[in-house]
């Protein structure tokens, strides 16, 4: 503070005094009040024209209790240190004498310098009131909106506390909810930005929610799940367009072909990130699939088609195999050059065949007879194809074969089903009918390895399976008749009247097969009767002793033989059943007496040269065929069988030896029957 500048003697003013009284009369004041705050006086109020302040003293009795603000004491503070500066400037001012008047100045100044300087405060201390206030209303609004805004009940403020509690509490509610805003908002935008993605890629509708307003915990998550769900969508769609795109890429690469519209070249050309993964885009891509999928389908359809007639053609045509290896290439892939290739040798081949054309229609006539054979075409309709014997080999005749052989291919493939059974059917018969015959041939018991268990299983089989085969055909021809309105024929005939016909002549056959049995067993009756019993049998022939027989047994075949030529007076031979009669006369009774007489075997005249001949011929059957059967085996006697079985090792031996012995013998037998008879 500025005073002014003290004034010479002569410049004094003539109103000093009364200038000196006044600021005695506040000093006064001043020290009665710094007196009274020193002697601890009942409470009062003391203001200074310069400065209000309020102290508040309390004493009670001899405990005297101070309870102030520090705020307070800092005020008396404040206006001690007053009254001290006031008291120093009137010191001051009476050492240097200024008058009174100057003294009522300068001490106006001072009052209306503080006073100016309190204003100031109390000013300032409004507009701080001033700004709480409006803070504070401020933030209970922008409250009240973010409650609004986060679906948060309202904020209950506190009761009895300061405008700068209250404020402090207002503004700490707002700046957390403030917070919470922030942070549910950045929460939206990533999500916002996420769904941006997700439907740029999969074109879909987006969720809906507004970015503006803040959206509530329960929304949040919401659409983080909806998030979720599209993210799922997304990789679902992305591993299906890349299986659909492999696909596609594939078929046109075995097609060879080239991206033509805007969107093949997206799905084969672009990145697989950059493709919009829509629904639309996905039905898209399946169709485009579906038609790769119908034209290389197509392609292989006609490659088949070619490849068949390209094998007819070289059939016909009787291509050498060398030509036919150099075109293995395109008979297995179905690429477009494939087609290509097969296309033009489809058409060399048709050429070729125009220049060869009596040989084409032969090889077609010879596959129209296996298919007549296959479809079991009677003769009438055979011969119904008028062209199948016309000699003028022409265009037209090739084309009319062409056509009759595609008409019967047809015909099969239309009633293929029925054609096998029957198919399946007569090869069962004729393998039954085999059978049959198998079981009435007497050599299958010779057979080894288990054939015969195992043609009697197989037959037996038969015997069951062809009943249900022929019922099955009969639900099939009746369903077939039924759809298509005429008669199911094969070789001309019902397939169940030839399947009749079939097992009546197998009746027949074995009718027959019994009665010849029956007139042979009868005739061999006969021949049985006329010539004696045969043994058809083979029987094992006991071991041939060594040993030297007695009289009796000679005596017992002496009694055989006179009992066999009594029956018969002609002698069978052993082998074949042939009668031997003998070529020479009888010998007078002293021929028993002879040499043939004796016991030992071997010895004796040589055997007859027609015995001879016959016991080659009967050696060689024994080396070539079985004997007949009929033949009568005479036994022989002792003596003879101990020469056989002392010589004869093989077959062919024992019959030779036992053609010896019957020739050594035959006129001693002979005469004894003779003897015999006359006796």
């Amino acid at each position: 503070m500025k005073l002014p500048r003290q004034l010479d003697a002569t410049q004094r003013s003539p109103h000093r005094r009364p200038i000196r009284a006044q600021s005695a009369r506040i000093l006064n004041r001043v020290t009665e009040q710094t007196a009274a705050d020193r002697e601890g006086d009942a409470p009062r109020l003391v203001a200074s024209d310069s400065f209000s302040t309020s102290l508040l003293f309390f004493k009670n009795g001899d405990d005297a209790i101070l309870t102030m603000r520090k705020s307070e004491v800092l005020a008396a503070e404040a206006v001690s240190c007053l009254n001290k500066a006031l008291c120093h400037l009137k010191d001051i001012w009476e050492e240097i004498g200024i008058p009174e008047d100057q003294r009522l100045q300068r001490t106006n100044v001072v009052k209306n310098h503080i006073k100016g300087l309190l204003e100031m405060m109390i000013k300032e201390e409004e507009s701080l009131k001033k700004r709480l206030v409006s803070s504070i209303q401020m933030c209970r609004t922008e409250m009240e909106q973010l409650c609004l805004d986060l679906q948060l009940p309202m904020f209950e403020e506190e009761r009895g506390v300061t405008m700068l509690q209250q404020e402090k509490n207002i503004r700490t509610q707002t700046e957390a909810l403030m917070k919470e805003k922030t942070r549910r908002m950045q929460q939206l935008k990533v999500l916002l930005e996420q769904e941006q993605d997700l439907c740029d890629i999969l074109c879909s509708v987006p969720y809906g929610i507004a970015p503006d307003s803040v959206p509530s915990p329960e929304q949040l998550e919401d659409f983080c799940q909806h998030i979720a769900n599209q993210s799922t969508e997304k990789a679902k769609r992305y591993a299906e367009f890349t299986d659909l795109k492999r696909q596609i890429t594939s078929y046109m690469d075995e097609l060879d072909h080239v991206p033509e519209t805007s969107f093949e070249k997206d799905v084969v050309c672009e990145d697989e990130d950059s493709f919009c993964l829509s629904r639309d885009n996905i039905t898209a891509l399946k169709l485009l699939l579906c038609q790769l999928e119908e034209r290389k389908a197509d392609n292989e359809a006609l490659c088949e088609s070619h490849r068949e007639k390209i094998q007819q053609l070289w059939e016909r045509l009787q291509v050498p195999q060398e030509e036919r290896g150099a075109f293995n290439e395109h008979m297995v892939a179905s690429r477009k050059r494939n087609l290509e290739a097969l296309h033009a040798e489809v058409q060399r081949l048709e050429e070729l065949k125009l220049l060869n054309i009596r040989n084409v229609t032969d090889a077609i006539r010879s596959e129209i007879a296996a298919l007549w054979e296959k479809c079991f075409f009677s003769a009438e309709q055979r011969q119904a194809f008028a062209a199948y014997h016309s000699e003028d080999f022409t265009e037209e005749l090739l084309s009319r074969h062409d056509a009759e052989i595609q008409r019967l291919k047809q015909h099969h493939e239309d009633h293929k089903e029925l054609f096998d059974g029957v198919h399946h059917w007569e090869e069962s018969w004729r393998l039954f009918q085999e059978l049959e015959k198998k079981a009435t041939d007497p050599t299958r018991f010779t057979n080894r390895g288990g054939n015969l268990l195992k043609e009697e299983k197989q037959r037996s089989e038969l015997h069951k399976s062809l009943p249900k085969l022929e019922k099955k055909l009969k639900a099939q021809i009746d369903a077939w008749e039924g759809d298509q309105g005429r008669e199911f024929l094969v070789n001309g005939q019902k397939f169940l009247q030839y399947v009749e016909e079939q097992w009546e002549l197998h009746r027949i056959e074995k009718e027959k097969e019994k009665l010849e049995r029956q007139l042979k067993k009868s005739k061999q009756t006969e021949e049985d009767m006329l010539y004696g019993t045969a043994v058809r049998t083979p029987t094992k022939r006991r071991f041939l002793g060594t040993t030297t027989p007695n009289s009796k047994s000679r005596k017992f075949n002496a009694t055989s033989s006179i009992s066999s030529a009594t029956s018969n007076s002609t002698m069978r031979s052993v082998y074949g059943g042939t009668v031997c009669r003998s070529p020479v006369p009888r010998p007078p009774l002293s021929a028993n007496k002879g040499p043939a007489a004796s016991g030992t075997p071997g010895v004796g005249k040589p055997p007859h040269p027609r015995l001879q001949g016959c016991n080659k011929e009967n050696e060689a059957q024994s080396k070539g065929t079985p004997p007949l059967s009929g033949a009568l085996l005479t036994p022989a006697s002792p003596q003879r069988n101990f020469s056989i079985a002392s010589v004869a090792s093989t077959y062919s031996e024992f019959v030779r030896d036992l053609s010896k012995a019957s020739n050594a013998k035959i006129q001693h037998d002979i005469l004894n029957s003779t003897s015999s008879a006359n006796l």
